[in-house]
């Protein structure tokens, strides 16, 4: 049996499933003590004054650390903005908190339960400043500015007198004159809202010095050597005086990229000489880390009558919270991912993200695809439905193929398949004929072309005496980047060591790309055993902490089996050569580096921005109930180009699993702030979907078209399920009720309000 393209048991599986596993959380050592860390609970203000003695000498506690014990007091994965602890004596000016959730002290005792009494007894003064929420008021000339101070910037110079943080444009053709020519054009507003992680473990971790000296960390994060580079610089020390470790990671999706108690630990560890340990509650991770991007955007666009979409003009705003975080790069994803997967020969795309007092915003699985996808796609839905064409052929005469043009004026990297998936949407739709037994709202379609847009009657017209429900049906595609964009360098490391006599006994692999619960690791041990001809069972993997191996960059981008594939296997094919020159045991170490890519041009757009795409198609069958507004996915067929399937179940799982998170997304979970204050801190009041609320029956279809590009041809493709469900459900309730909704989540309430007012 080959080891790639076999559905191999997880490489995890039977520690997770017996509970041997060890999380963060669930980790001791000998003589540890515990950290709590205070947050600031208020969204806008000044601190003024400090005052830790009741907390010092309440029993147990070791230390009250704040501002003025932080050595280089500022951080961020792209842009050092956020104080590691807010407050005065502080080696930057930290003393303003931005956000309820901004850490202003970190008590440390015996208990958890010392620790946490400790901290409610420190007395913070604070001279309150305006709350901006709305990122529309906050880019106006006159709102207050939330980041008067300088700091670096990696994209030139920062406005500091302005609370826009980056904006793109993308200028190709003319729109001007194209929307002249165009016979119809649509327009429309499109809401997206925050989403919560909701991963399983919430943030914990655990720093002890070691007999070396170094300080170790041992959390759960995405990317362990930007881990240990924002400690050390935090910290004032040198990248080898920091171990950074990830245990088993309970879920991420985005959620961990950004720090949460890394330094904060190591602090308290170095301060102390004891380990240290913290475990948040579910209140405060979701108070306490980031969200999806909350998103505006304006879209108009044109086509001509035989369906050629010509024209499209977009403004996109979104939300960066308090914090930079993640912000510039998904509004670089945003930026072209909201004209859909579509060659357009006219585009002019406005977008920006702004520094609000809410939560920050970061990444999440699709990092601004989905929101940008969920115009692109509706937009083209109404012009299907405007010019009396079938979605699938608007979407045929006008996606993405080998050699077109995007709007940034580069071509499309080589083995584009966003057709693929479209027609075998096309066919899958076809021959599971999703039109039988509807009712009488719906009228049957003909096989040929099943997803015909058929405008129900308007909502004032519904009878529902003689029906309580209506059954709809609609389709989206996507595409999205495979790797770090817009210049960022990317690479990876592995190294591949061979013993035995002679022949190859075993391996030894080193490559710490974070397994974040996707499978990671397993597909490491495919590749490895596949490239060198030998059993997984002789694949011995290390990944475990930053002294293994060299930084294997994130776990986010779809990235990680491509980049990392392409490193264990280049590891892999040089000590094969070492092995038959007869060195034994034979060693290579190998860094991948795909193809640079390019920033955009500040004015125009203009450059090559990703390395290369997954593309994805899902088409929705919902039934809606007519007097509670309350939608039910009843079928989800997703059909994904993997390039190759390392593990097609695992690949599988990814599908469902994104499907599943992104019906939540789209349907149930609504993160509610105000005046910058979250009212939903519970998964009580935080919904999100459990197994009676996801898709009855998800029908998942893997295409294997090999990405040149790729290792073995395989392509990244966690994220792409999660973009287009939204936009596909969003179109099969228009088919079913005859009404648009351009705002997310589809809430039963939003529904209901929009079958009454029939708008």
């Amino acid at each position: 049996m080959r080891a790639v393209g076999s559905s191999l048991q997880r490489i995890d599986a039977v520690d997770k499933v017996t509970g041997h596993a060890a999380y963060p959380g669930d980790i001791n050592l000998p003589n540890q003590v515990w950290a709590k860390i205070g947050f600031a609970g208020v969204a806008h203000a000044r601190i003024t004054r400090v005052d830790t003695s009741a907390a010092e000498a309440a029993p147990g506690v070791l230390t009250v650390l704040t501002a003025k014990d932080v050595p280089n007091n500022g951080y961020g994965l792209i842009m050092p903005d956020q104080p590691v602890l807010c407050g005065l004596g502080s080696t930057t000016q930290a003393e303003v908190v931005r956000w309820e959730a901004d850490h202003v002290a970190v008590v440390v005792a015996e208990t958890a339960a010392q620790a946490e009494a400790a901290a409610a007894l420190i007395q913070i003064d604070y001279d309150p400043l305006p709350v901006l929420t709305d990122p529309i008021a906050a880019m106006q000339p006159d709102a207050p500015i939330l980041h008067p101070n300088a700091f670096p910037f990696p994209y030139g110079e920062r406005d500091l007198k302005s609370n826009v943080l980056l904006e793109y444009h993308l200028r190709h053709g003319d729109v001007d004159a194209a929307f002249a020519q165009a016979d119809v054009i649509v327009a429309g507003t499109y809401r997206t809202h925050a989403q919560e992680h909701a991963y399983l473990q919430p943030e914990a971790g655990l720093a002890h010095v070691r007999p070396d000296g170094r300080v170790e960390v041992i959390v759960a994060g995405q990317w362990m050597h930007e881990d240990q580079a924002q400690i050390a610089h935090s910290l004032g020390l040198t990248l080898d005086q920091v171990v950074v470790r990830y245990p088993a990671i309970g879920g991420a999706f985005g959620g961990r990229e950004d720090m949460s108690v890394q330094i904060v630990l190591a602090l308290a560890a170095l301060k102390t000489g004891r380990p240290v340990k913290t475990v948040w509650s579910r209140e405060e991770s979701i108070i306490g880390h980031h969200k999806r991007h909350p998103f505006i955007i304006h879209a108009k666009w044109g086509a001509t009558r035989d369906g050629k979409v010509i024209a499209a003009q977009m403004d996109v705003t979104s939300d960066a919270g308090a914090y930079a975080y993640t912000s510039t790069k998904v509004l670089g994803n945003a930026t072209l991912m909201c004209l859909g997967p579509y060659e357009i020969p006219n585009v002019h795309v406005a977008a920006r993200t702004i520094y609000t007092n809410n939560c920050p915003s970061g990444a999440f699985r699709g990092f601004g695809a989905p929101q940008g996808h969920f115009a692109a796609e509706l937009q083209v839905s109404k012009l299907a439905a405007v010019l009396g064409l079938s979605p699938i052929e608007i979407r045929r005469r006008n996606v993405l193929r080998d050699g077109s043009i995007l709007a940034t004026g580069s071509a499309v990297p080589a083995g584009c398949t966003a057709l693929d998936v479209l027609e075998e949407a096309e066919r899958r739709t076809v021959i599971s004929d999703w039109r039988l037994g509807i009712g009488d709202l719906v009228e049957m379609q003909s096989a040929q072309s099943p997803i015909t847009n058929h405008q129900s009657p308007l909502p004032t017209s519904l009878d529902t005496s003689r029906t309580r429900t209506a059954r709809g049906t609609g389709i989206a595609i996507c595409f999205k980047n495979v790797g770090y964009s817009l210049g960022f360098p990317e690479n990876c490391h592995a190294s591949v060591e061979l013993y035995g006599g002679v022949t190859i006994e075993r391996a030894r692999v080193a490559c710490v790309g974070a397994d974040v619960g996707q499978g990671a690791h397993t597909a490491f041990v495919q590749i490895a055993a596949e490239t060198l001809g030998i059993a997984p069972e002789q694949i011995e993997l290390n990944a475990a902490d930053t002294d293994d191996a060299g930084s294997s960059g994130s776990s986010s981008a779809s990235r990680m089996t491509f980049m990392a594939g392409s490193a264990i296997q280049g590891a892999a094919l040089q000590a094969l050569q070492h092995w038959q020159d007869e060195e034994r045991p034979a060693r290579a170490d190998f860094v991948f580096r795909p193809r640079p890519t390019t920033p955009y041009a500040m004015e125009t757009g203009a450059g090559d921005p990703n390395i290369t795409y997954g593309y994805c198609a899902q088409v929705a069958d919902v039934e809606v109930d007519l007097e509670t507004g309350h939608i039910t996915v009843k079928r989800l067929i997703s059909v994904n180009d993997v390039g190759k399937a390392i593990n097609p179940q695992q690949v599988e799982g990814q599908i469902e699993g994104a499907v599943a998170q992104s019906v939540g997304w789209t349907l149930l979970e609504n993160y509610i702030q105000r005046e910058g204050r979250t009212l939903t801190p519970y998964l009580s009041n935080y919904l999100i979907p459990t197994v009676a609320d996801v898709v009855e029956e998800i029908i998942p279809v893997i295409l294997e078209v090999p990405d040149p590009q790729g290792p073995m041809g395989l392509r990244g493709m966690a994220e792409m399920p999660f973009i287009p469900t939204a936009p596909a459900i969003a179109a099969a309730v228009h088919d079913a009720v005859g009404i648009w909704y351009d705002e997310l989540p589809l809430t039963p309430e939003r529904i209901w309000r929009g079958l009454r007012n029939g708008e």
